[in-house]
C-alpha cells in the first residue's frame, strides 16, 4: 500500500489517504451499528457519529474549559437531545469509541451499583491518569481497586476521624492568619492552604506548612499538575498532542517531597509500626500503609490519591459555603446561634457536638447540592452492557470501551428533579413548608425534604462511595464552628454576581472568595 502511495502525486496521495480514512470510519461505524442491533438496545440522543462533527465537540469542550465555562458546555449538549432520551447524549469519534454524556439519576445508579462490575475506570483512564495517581484507588478496577480500598479504609474508620487534634491545630493557624476585623481577605486561598496542611499532616505526620509558607514549590506544582490533568482528561483522544513538560516536572516535585517520608517509614521495623498503631497521636496514614505493604510505589500512589481527594474537595466546599453565607446574613446568624447554643463562644467542639448540629449539617448538604466537589466523573464499559431508558423506552446499548460521563453538578441543578417551587413539602408536628427555588441556597429546605435516591450524589455511591466522606464532613464542620464562634458577621468584598464555577478536577469559585469577617464582642449574645 505504501509503495502505491509513493507512486502517486501529492493531490492523488491526499485523496487516497482521505478515502482510506473514510472507508475505515464507515467500516467502524457499521460495526458499532451492527453490535448495537445485535445487543438489542438503542442509541441515546446522537450528536455526532463522524470525525468532523465529533472533533467539533472535543474542540469546543477544550475551549469552554479554557474559558472556565465547562458547566455551560455540558448543559448545552442536552439542547439537542430527543424527547425519547432527554438527559443522555452521544458523541462518537472515528465511529468506534463513543462518549455518552448523562445527567440521569438512573444512569448514575446503574454505573455505580446495579451494574457495578460492568463499568470501571478502564484502561484509557488509567493510562491518562497513571503518571499522577499511578495504580491507586482512583485509577484501577477489579482486584487492584479492591486492594487499594483495603489499604486506605482503616485510617477513615470513625474512631480515627473522632480525633480532632489535627483539625484544631490547623484551623487555629488559619484563624491566626486572618486580618483585623472588617479587613478583606481571600478566604478561599487560606482554605486551600489549610486543607493542604491538614492532609499532609494526616498523611505523613509532617505538613507542607503552606499557611506559613504560601510560596512552597509543592503548592504550585500540585495546582499545575491538576490543571493539566483536567485538560488531558477532557481532550483524551488528543492527549498525546498536549505538551507535558510542566506536568511531568510538577509530578517530580511532588514525589521529591513525599519520597523521604516513605523511605523513613519503610525503614521502621514492623514491631515499631505495630506499637505506633496503638497511639492515635503519632500514627499516620503512611504508617498504616506501611503495615500492609512494603512496596514503595504502592504507597506513593495511594498517598497521591488521598492527597488529591483530601485537600481540594474540602477547600472548595468550604469556599462555596462562605461565599453563600456572605450573601445570606440570616442564614449566617441562624447557623451561628446553633453553634453558640451547643458549644458556646470558645470551647472546641467534640465529634459528638458536630454531629448534633442539624442546621450545620444542612448548610453543608446544601452547599454540596449546588456545588458538588467533583462536578464531572466517568466510567468506561468493561463489557457490552446498557443504561436504562426512560419509562416505556428500550435500554441504551453501551459497548465495551464506551465512556459514560456523568455530572453531579448538572444533575443536581435539574429543576424537574425537585418539587415545584412553593409546593408544601414535609409532614409531622411542625408541618410542611413551601419548597424554595432549587437554584437558591437554602439550608432550611433540608428540614422537611430529602432527595430521592441517586438524585443527590456529592460523594458518589455504591462500592466506590467516597471512603473519606466522614473525614471531610467533620473537617468542614469543625472549621465552620471555629470561624463562626469568633466572628458574628460576614461581608462579601467582591462582585457576588460575577462569580463563576471553575472546573478543574474539583469545582471551585473562579474569583476566589474575598470577604471581611467581623469579630464578635465579648458581650455578644446569641
Amino acid at each position: 500500500m505504501f509503495k502505491a502511495l509513493l507512486s502517486l502525486d501529492s493531490n492523488q496521495a491526499w485523496f487516497a489517504i482521505l478515502g482510506f480514512i473514510l472507508v475505515l470510519f464507515m467500516g467502524r461505524k457499521a460495526w458499532v451499528d451492527y453490535k448495537i442491533r445485535k445487543f438489542g438496545g438503542v442509541r441515546s440522543s446522537v450528536l455526532a457519529t463522524n470525525p468532523i462533527t465529533g472533533l467539533r465537540f472535543f474542540v469546543r469542550a477544550g475551549f469552554m474549559q479554557a474559558r472556565d465555562e465547562l458547566d455551560k458546555f455540558y448543559d448545552e449538549l442536552y439542547y439537542w437531545a430527543t424527547p425519547e432520551c432527554p438527559n443522555c447524549v452521544e458523541i462518537a469519534f472515528l465511529g468506534a469509541v463513543r462518549f455518552l454524556m448523562t445527567r440521569e439519576p438512573e444512569h448514575v445508579k446503574t454505573v455505580l451499583t446495579s451494574k457495578f462490575t460492568d463499568y470501571g475506570k478502564g484502561p484509557k483512564f488509567h493510562e491518562t491518569w497513571s503518571p499522577f495517581l499511578g495504580d491507586s484507588i482512583f485509577t484501577t478496577d477489579g482486584q487492584l481497586w479492591s486492594e487499594s480500598r483495603a489499604l486506605i479504609r482503616p485510617m477513615f474508620i470513625k474512631d480515627r476521624v473522632r480525633d480532632l487534634e489535627i483539625f484544631g491545630k490547623w484551623t487555629k493557624t488559619l484563624i491566626d492568619k486572618l486580618p483585623a476585623s472588617g479587613q478583606a481577605v481571600d478566604i478561599m486561598d487560606l482554605f486551600y492552604r489549610m486543607t493542604l496542611d491538614v492532609t499532609t499532616d494526616f498523611l505523613l505526620g509532617h505538613s507542607v506548612d503552606s499557611l506559613n509558607n504560601p510560596k512552597h514549590e509543592f503548592v504550585d506544582a500540585f495546582q499545575e499538575v491538576q490543571r493539566i490533568q483536567m485538560m488531558l482528561t477532557i481532550l483524551a483522544p488528543f492527549r498525546h498532542m498536549i505538551p507535558k513538560y510542566r506536568y511531568n516536572r510538577g509530578i517530580r516535585i511532588l514525589e521529591r517531597f513525599i519520597e523521604p517520608f516513605i523511605q523513613r517509614t519503610l525503614a521502621l521495623p514492623f514491631s515499631e509500626l505495630e506499637d505506633l498503631s496503638k497511639s492515635s497521636s503519632d500514627f499516620t496514614f503512611l504508617h498504616s500503609l506501611a503495615r500492609r505493604t512494603r512496596d514503595a510505589k504502592v504507597i506513593r500512589d495511594q498517598l497521591m490519591a488521598v492527597l488529591l481527594a483530601g485537600r481540594d474537595t474540602t477547600a472548595a466546599t468550604l469556599s462555596w459555603t462562605i461565599y453563600e453565607l456572605s450573601h445570606y446574613p440570616r442564614v449566617y446568624h441562624k447557623l451561628r446561634n446553633e453553634i453558640l447554643a451547643v458549644v458556646g463562644p470558645s470551647r472546641a467542639p467534640t465529634y459528638e457536638d458536630l454531629k448534633s448540629m442539624t442546621y450545620l449539617t444542612h448548610t453543608l448538604n446544601e452547599t454540596l447540592r449546588l456545588y458538588p466537589a467533583v462536578p464531572y466523573n466517568l466510567r468506561a464499559a468493561l463489557k457490552d452492557t446498557s443504561l436504562p431508558g426512560i419509562k416505556g423506552q428500550p435500554d441504551i446499548a453501551v459497548l465495551e470501551g464506551d465512556i459514560v460521563v456523568y455530572s453531579a453538578l448538572s444533575m443536581h441543578r435539574r429543576p424537574d428533579l425537585y418539587p415545584e417551587t412553593g409546593e408544601i413539602v414535609g409532614k409531622g408536628e411542625k408541618g410542611g413548608q413551601p419548597f424554595e427555588d432549587p437554584r437558591i441556597f437554602s439550608p432550611e429546605r433540608w428540614d422537611h425534604w430529602t432527595p430521592k435516591a441517586w438524585n443527590y450524589v456529592p460523594f458518589n455511591g455504591g462500592p466506590r462511595i467516597c471512603v473519606g466522606q466522614n473525614f471531610a464532613m467533620t473537617e468542614m464542620a469543625f472549621t465552620l464552628v471555629r470561624l463562626l464562634q469568633k466572628y458574628d458577621r460576614l461581608e462579601y468584598r467582591g462582585d457576588w454576581h460575577a462569580q463563576y464555577h471553575k472546573a478543574e478536577i474539583v469545582g471551585a469559585p473562579g474569583h476566589g472568595v474575598p470577604v471581611a469577617f467581623f469579630e464578635a464582642q465579648e458581650d455578644d449574645v446569641a
